[in-house]
């Protein structure tokens, strides 16, 4: 008799974002956008690590051309406090919800894939969910 193993529970891809936004907010605070946990943390988009220096810099240039000599420490330091500003000003929870309105510096929610909720849902609750 051969078993099989029982399908992950299935969930529709807005609940799926509401259930990473609620993890990433146990992670983020006043002080760490969720841009910045994720780079630090080395998971989930991996936030400001996933650009290389140029690119960095190009997606933020509006703050880099004020000061082109700034470390890649400091420009992702300005970068989180402006993360954290338009979540603020926007009235919104997390970066990826600002994001998702403004697409300045990426795509918000629609950078990934139900296959990448998925996955982050796995990384951050250890709960195998398909996205659907």
């Amino acid at each position: 008799m051969s078993r099989t193993q029982p399908k992950p529970q299935s969930v529709p891809r807005d609940e799926a974002i509401d259930l990473v936004r609620a993890e990433l907010l146990k992670l983020t605070d006043s002080d760490r956008s969720a841009c910045r946990v994720a780079a630090d943390k080395g998971f989930f988009c991996r936030g400001f690590a996933r650009y290389g220096d140029g690119e960095l810099k190009r997606r933020y240039n509006w703050i880099y051309r004020k000061q082109p000599g700034m470390s890649r420490e400091e420009l992702e330091e300005i970068a989180n406090r402006w993360q954290l500003a338009r979540q603020e000003v926007d009235d919104l929870p997390i970066a990826c919800d600002v994001q998702q309105m403004e697409r300045d510096t990426c795509r918000g929610w629609d950078d990934f894939s139900n296959e990448d909720l998925a996955r982050y849902l796995y990384e951050l609750t250890g709960r195998a969910i398909a996205v659907v």
